[in-house]
């Protein structure tokens, strides 16, 4: 059992600040900046594919309010989301979960992106592939 699911059977107690049948997002106990949340589906899976659309959906349509939430209680004016799927990914806790993190001067959270570069011939075979994978 996860620290989530033991957050939404009411075992550990969490400062909500948004509840409906499929989401629940309360505050990071160790925040990256003021304001840090986190979303998670009330559906216990571990990685964002295994969710169901419904899940998915949910957190989808929630995320833009929330985020504007943070925002609006913050002051801050950029933000992430962060969404890690895996150990190998950096996820820690193996329910899926969206980070909000409000960037607050220097708080928030830091990024290094290694960018390579798309080969034409390989992005056909990935394009043919991911297409193939959508229609099982």
């Amino acid at each position: 059992m996860t620290i989530f699911a033991k957050i939404l059977s009411g075992e550990i107690p969490c400062h909500r600040v948004y509840e409906d049948a499929h989401v629940l997002a309360f505050l990071d106990i160790g925040p990256v900046s003021d304001g840090h949340l986190l979303v998670i589906p009330k559906e216990a899976k571990a990685h964002l594919h295994e969710l169901s659309d419904d899940s998915a959906a949910a957190i989808g349509r929630v995320l833009p309010r929330l985020a504007r939430a943070v925002m609006a209680a913050t002051g801050a004016t950029a933000y992430n989301i962060l969404q890690n799927n895996g150990a190998a990914a950096h996820q820690a806790v193996m329910h899926v979960h969206f980070h909000i993190i409000p960037k607050l001067a220097s708080a928030g959270l830091g990024v290094g992106w290694n960018a390579g570069k798309l080969d034409g011939a390989r992005a056909q075979e990935l394009v043919a592939s991911m297409q193939a994978a959508m229609n099982r």
